[in-house]
């Protein structure tokens, strides 16, 4: 692996050289994308987390899951996800229902009152991502698409190689 800078002696609490690599970039973006998100929703009058619209997409799309599922793709333990989860439950978005094949797993379904919330908040969160897109071409778009598909794909093959599962 080849880095475009290579490391000035450090300074205490100081990385040199950070501004000229990609995931420091991308970490402080996910941290204003999540803000700008949470503004929006709270500007107009959505009392959702980027948690809960996750969770929502997700069983909408892919139906009924197993809370360890949701926890991974929140990243949340366990404890933070039964909280999160109780709070849409009061919210009437989702309903946890023990599996009829196994007693110990929770499946969490979306409920009709989520399915609207989501297709309600469809419009605004595509202006919303229109927002954060704004000035970017579509050739930048696919060039930024490829680049963290491949970050993703070097995170799972060095994933597998850490944990032994080749």
């Amino acid at each position: 692996m080849q880095l475009l800078y290579t490391f000035a002696p450090m300074k205490r609490g100081v990385f040199p050289g950070m501004e000229h690599l990609m995931m420091p970039w991308i970490g402080n973006t996910i941290k204003h994308i999540d803000l700008f998100i949470s503004g929006k929703l709270a500007q107009n009058g959505i009392n959702l987390s980027r948690q809960q619209l996750i969770i929502l997409k997700t069983l909408f799309h892919d139906g009924p899951l197993p809370q360890n599922d949701l926890a991974f793709l929140t990243d949340r333990n366990k404890a933070s996800l039964t909280r999160l989860l109780a709070t849409m439950e009061r919210k009437n978005l989702i309903a946890r229902i023990t599996s009829s094949s196994d007693r110990r797993v929770n499946l969490v379904h979306i409920t009709k009152k989520g399915e609207q919330t989501l297709h309600d908040i469809a419009p605004l969160f595509l202006e919303i991502i229109s927002q954060m897109q704004q000035g970017i071409s579509e050739e930048e778009q696919k060039v930024v698409i490829a680049v963290m598909k491949q970050i993703q794909t070097n995170i799972k093959e060095n994933s597998n190689s850490c944990t032994g599962n080749q």
